[in-house]
């Protein structure tokens, strides 16, 4: 199971809700979730925001998923761009 579909089922969403969140289209995020697409810099950023991780655990720089400390941004944004 990829790391964005673990994290995913673990915060009990769905891939419509990950669109909702990111602004990803889901069948897009469907191919990232089971390896037919590379991740883009800014997919990264907005899926590790949606799913409360780190961007270094998403692109396998770690094994820690655990967020590091964020400035004080609007972490509840629904219109990422």
């Amino acid at each position: 199971m990829s790391k964005l579909k673990k994290l995913r089922k673990e915060k009990g969403f769905t891939q419509i809700k990950m669109q909702h969140l990111t602004g990803i289209d889901q069948s897009d995020y469907s191919k990232l979730e089971n390896g037919h697409r590379h991740l883009t810099f800014e997919q990264c950023k907005r899926l590790a925001l949606a799913l409360d991780t780190s961007m270094d655990y998403l692109a396998d720089l770690t094994d820690d998923p655990n967020p590091y400390k964020r400035a004080n941004h609007n972490r509840n944004q629904t219109t990422l761009k």
